[in-house]
């Protein structure tokens, strides 16, 4: 069994909703630093481009969407995990500026949802079948690393410090 969060290690002590607010702009940042020339540009063989990545926190964002609805409306649920380079197949040739508009529609509204809900929620159990019992909690801190994980990624490919 792995660890719960195999993003904690990510999370810098700022509180969670600080972090999950702020990063479709700071993507938005990273983005336009790196520029629209290179941001199809893979870093190095076998590593996602930077559009790439931002297709993959969109996907990301999906997943977490039902995972958080899912954890909210049922009992002892089971989350489904995925395989995240099957759904990465796609992506070449979707414009990162197309992927960040999705993240940010997708994000906007799991925040409504998680400032509503976390307080009273956040102790809920919820399933993963490769992670053991977590709780909704959880679920946004493991969003909160994972975009703290990706934005790390965009900002070394930005500076070209790979």
């Amino acid at each position: 069994m792995s660890e719960l969060n195999p993003y904690a290690k990510f999370l810098d002590g700022r509180p969670l909703a600080t972090i999950l607010s702020s990063t479709s702009h700071e993507i938005a940042n990273k983005l336009q630093m790196i520029g629209p020339d290179r941001a199809d540009e893979s870093p190095a063989p076998g590593k996602w481009s930077p559009a790439e990545i931002v297709c993959h926190l969109a996907d990301c964002e999906i997943a977490f969407a039902f995972r958080l609805r899912q954890t909210l409306a049922e009992d002892h649920h089971v989350l489904q995990p995925f395989d995240q380079e099957r759904w990465a197949a796609p992506y070449k040739g979707i414009r990162a500026k197309d992927a960040l508009t999705a993240f940010a529609a997708f994000r906007t509204w799991n925040l409504v949802l998680i400032g509503k809900t976390l307080d009273t929620f956040g102790s809920k159990p919820v399933i993963h079948p490769e992670r053991g019992t977590m709780t909704f909690q959880t679920i946004v801190e493991t969003m909160a690393g994972h975009d703290l994980n990706h934005l790390a990624q965009l900002s070394r490919i930005a500076t070209g410090k790979q």
